[in-house]
């Protein structure tokens, strides 16, 4: 069992933000303008560009002037050693009474509420997979055969695809309604399909975890599951915005496009590899057996809690799902050793989307495709309206945290709102 550390700091129970989490961003304040890195801790922040100038941090294995630069990236690529050295003393620096401990009182902490949050890191590239079996089945059964929900591939490799990574953005960040090829109902038969040019009328969130890469690797080298877990600097709440007409209109054959590239959005504190260490649990037995690059032991996936909300304007939010990341078929390491097995290079800051995550049972499914059964079912909110595909000005609301024995290691919220396209 973990240990609980003690210390001088208030920090409230329920926190996500417990010193035995300590997830990195970047922020900015009044007195503060220029971004920099920092750690969240309860409500505040802890000014990392601070401590290396008040030399807190002296004494560690790497230049501390990366920990002042206004982006992770440098930080993430030293790897996994340099983040549990500096994790290590934060948690002294916040746990006991150090000569430093008046100075961080007085200048090292920001309160939360008065920072302006940054992107956390340079995106690399982009990935998303399809890594939830309970997700996949779902959504194969809406358009497929119930018997043949799964494409004869899916149980033998995780499926993915290369995303947009300019437009992913922060929580926060409003977007507008994308527009984009749609089917006109009015116009198209069974069998003749006509197009439209139209705001999309079946936008929808996808719930998913990112994995974002710290070590990089080569051109041509691979990377094992044994490996892959040495090139994982963290984790955020990832939505994956989809609008789901013109993606059905576009994705055959080559797949997703313009229905996926307009907008998607990561929480703004990444939660280190590190920090779950005490949260992993077995993974799903997978059947039929994997090829043996694919091939992994012991407990390799996360017990996270997830939730979704949707919140109209001016109106209480709803818990639309609840799930769990601890039950994703294909496991991060995987997802990372099928990405290189060709040879392809990973960087610094690329980020793997999981795919939606969803659970078997009615309540925990990750999208409004699946809730709605592609909108044969109305949604009924907390106000009373109804949703089959979300509406403008709505706000989507994502909370990810992970909870043993006392010890809380939690993500923060994401959260976007729509706005009428333009």
């Amino acid at each position: 069992m973990m240990q609980t550390i003690p210390t001088w700091l208030d920090i409230p129970a329920d926190s996500d933000f417990s010193i035995h989490n300590l997830p990195f961003g970047v922020f900015s304040t009044e007195n503060k303008p220029f971004p920099r890195i920092g750690v969240a801790v309860g409500e505040y922040i802890l000014d990392l560009h601070f401590l290396v100038s008040e030399g807190a941090l002296d004494g560690l294995g790497f230049d501390l002037e990366i920990l002042q630069e206004p982006v992770l990236n440098s930080f993430m690529a030293l790897g996994n050693e340099a983040v549990r050295e500096l994790r290590g003393r934060l948690q002294f620096l916040l746990s006991q009474a150090t000569t430093e401990r008046e100075a961080i009182e007085e200048e090292g902490l920001t309160l939360q509420v008065d920072a302006t949050m940054h992107f956390p890191f340079l995106i690399g590239d982009y990935t998303d997979f399809y890594s939830s079996l309970e997700h996949a089945q779902n959504a194969g059964k809406l358009f497929r055969d119930p018997d043949k929900a799964l494409f004869p591939n899916w149980r033998h490799l995780p499926v993915g695809y290369h995303g947009r990574a300019s437009s992913i953005q922060l929580s926060g960040v409003d977007f507008y309604r994308p527009c984009g090829q749609i089917i006109d109902k009015e116009l198209s038969t069974p069998d003749n399909p006509i197009p439209k040019f139209s705001p999309t009328q079946a936008l929808d969130f996808e719930l998913e975890m990112a994995t974002i890469i710290g070590k990089p690797s080569e051109l041509g080298e691979r990377i094992t599951t044994e490996k892959a877990e040495e090139h994982i600097f963290g984790f955020v709440l990832f939505n994956d915005w989809s609008a789901r007409d013109i993606q059905r209109w576009e994705y055959q054959p080559l797949g997703p496009f313009l229905g996926k590239n307009f907008f998607s959005a990561i929480s703004p504190w990444v939660v280190t590899f590190e920090a779950l260490q005490y949260f992993r649990v077995e993974s799903p037995v997978q059947d039929p057996k994997v090829l043996d690059y694919l091939k992994t032991s012991g407990e390799r996936n996360f017990d996270i809690h997830l939730s979704v909300e949707i919140q109209p304007e001016d109106a209480e939010p709803t818990v639309v799902t609840q799930t769990n990341f601890r039950h994703m078929y294909w496991n991060v390491a995987q997802q990372i050793a099928h990405h290189t097995v060709n040879g392809c290079n990973l960087n610094t800051g690329d980020l793997l989307a999981s795919g939606t995550i969803s659970g078997s049972e009615l309540g925990s499914y990750g999208c409004l495709l699946e809730i709605t059964e592609n909108g044969k079912k109305a949604l009924t909110l907390a106000n009373g309206d109804s949703r089959i595909f979300l509406q403008d000005f709505d706000s989507v609301v994502m909370k990810g945290w992970a909870e043993k024995n006392g010890i809380r290691v939690g993500f923060g919220n994401l959260h976007n709102k729509i706005l009428p396209a333009k």
